[in-house]
């Protein structure tokens, strides 16, 4: 019988890598891009991409059918741990206890929410590309 995935070293080991790559790459971002006004546009832009990365990457995955060993491999490295990595709910919730604190209750409001909407229809849009690119083949 299979190891399960979550008991499997070298799953986890994809898991952990990749990770730490996504850390590095929203460490990365946040360096290069500055906060518009109150927006903490660099959480903004980690969290949406990566919404996006992930409905891309998972749609398909879907569409290659039934799950493999590669499959697997990628939705844990790529899905669970770079995006995973990459994405940060921790700091947009941060973020909006600080726009709270700082007596900003309308823009907290608008920036969590719209995070929230951004990445919901940026997840939305990377099933669509994924979809689009697999016409033919069952989901």
């Amino acid at each position: 019988m299979p190891t399960p995935p979550h008991r499997d070293p070298r799953l986890l080991a994809l898991v952990a890598a990749g990770g730490a790559l996504g850390t590095l790459a929203r460490y990365g971002t946040a360096r290069l891009v500055p906060a518009a006004g109150a927006w903490p546009l660099a959480t903004l832009a980690v969290n949406v991409a990566g919404s996006f990365l992930l409905g891309l990457l998972l749609e398909a995955l879907a569409r290659r059918g039934p799950e493999d060993a590669r499959g697997t491999a990628l939705r844990l490295g790529l899905g669970t741990g770079f995006c995973g990595g990459f994405t940060t709910f921790s700091s947009l919730a941060v973020e909006v206890d600080g726009l709270l604190s700082d007596g900003t209750a309308g823009t907290a409001l608008a920036y969590g929410a719209g995070s929230v909407a951004a990445g919901l229809l940026a997840a939305l849009a990377g099933v669509a590309v994924a979809g689009s690119r697999h016409r033919g083949r069952p989901a």
